[in-house]
């Protein structure tokens, strides 16, 4: 704690440090200014600020300009240019680069998307302190999830089952890593050119899985008049139309994966997919995963049904 201030003092200029921010979001900041608003010096302001919220001033700056440019972006008289502008960035390609960088998308795709079909909205984000963990200190920084709602038409499924696996943990354990002349399942469907979208993990529900079977399992999903070949000792599951949530997590370092996708699951666990006016689908389809990759983010799929307001 800064020498000669209170608990509830820096809990203050913490707060007051905030919202002098919003106040100022769209104007240049400089840390003399924050320093200034909460008579703090400006190496006490980095210090309370940082243990406050596991983000420096300027971090926190930063993210809340694109948060905010996100929701500027869905007024259809804004162009991109403009909120570039408006949230103090240099330029368009620099406000682009930042925005993709942190949500996955361009600003551009991000504002063409319709507001009831497409990203429901730019982010989830947590206030996170500093947590002990393992004995350790890990500091906890804003976690920024995109959700969307997509369709998916009636199709099969192609998978390759496991006998008992619940994760993609034990699933690998069970099927080994595969070479170029013994192919695992994951190589098997990558090859599978018909496939309407790229292999996935899938957690599959009770009602899709024979006895002395598991839940995990590699698969990929191709039209529902699919007549190719499927692969020697994979099965076929026909897929009823239905809609999916979808989220995807912020880009991260391919080192923190664990971790990474930790803090993802532990969102996505207490979402309510009510605030959308669904409830979750569990029996229709598959839960999904896709391949983790650092620079896109961890994207997880869970079916849904609109909730039924006759019940």
């Amino acid at each position: 704690m800064t020498s000669g201030h209170t608990t509830s003092d820096v809990s203050a200029a913490v707060e007051k440090i905030k919202r002098y921010i919003d106040e100022h979001l769209k104007e240049k900041i400089t840390l003399s200014d924050i320093a200034k608003s909460v008579s703090y010096s400006q190496y006490h302001v980095v210090r309370i600020f940082k243990e406050a919220t596991g983000m420096s001033p300027f971090e926190y700056i930063r993210s809340q300009r694109l948060i905010k440019s996100a929701y500027a972006l869905r007024n259809a008289d804004n162009k991109v240019i403009d909120v570039a502008l408006d949230f103090v960035f240099d330029s368009h390609e620099g406000f682009t680069r930042a925005f993709s960088n942190a949500f996955g998308i361009t600003p551009k795709k991000y504002a063409d998307y319709p507001s009831g079909n497409g990203w429901l909205i730019p982010y989830r984000y947590l206030d996170r302190r500093k947590i002990k963990t393992e004995g350790r200190i890990m500091e906890k920084k804003t976690t920024v999830i995109f959700t969307q709602i997509i369709e998916r038409p009636a199709r099969k499924l192609i998978l390759y089952r496991s006998r008992k696996a619940t994760d993609y943990f034990e699933y690998c354990e069970e099927v080994g890593c595969g070479t170029p002349e013994n192919p695992d399942p994951w190589m098997i469907l990558t090859e599978i050119k018909e496939a309407l979208y790229e292999p996935m993990g899938v957690w599959l529900p009770s009602g899709m899985r024979p006895e002395g079977t598991g839940e995990y399992a590699h698969a990929v999903e191709v039209a529902s008049d699919y007549a190719g070949a499927v692969p020697e000792g994979f099965d076929v599951i026909d897929l009823a139309p239905c809609k999916y949530l979808i989220f995807q997590g912020e880009p991260y370092d391919d080192d923190n994966y664990s971790e990474a996708i930790g803090e993802i699951w532990n969102i996505i666990s207490s979402f309510n997919p009510a605030v959308y006016g669904y409830e979750w689908d569990e029996e229709i389809a598959p839960r999904f995963q896709l391949a983790p990759m650092g620079w896109r983010g961890y994207i997880e799929g869970r079916p849904i049904k609109p909730i039924d307001v006759s019940a």
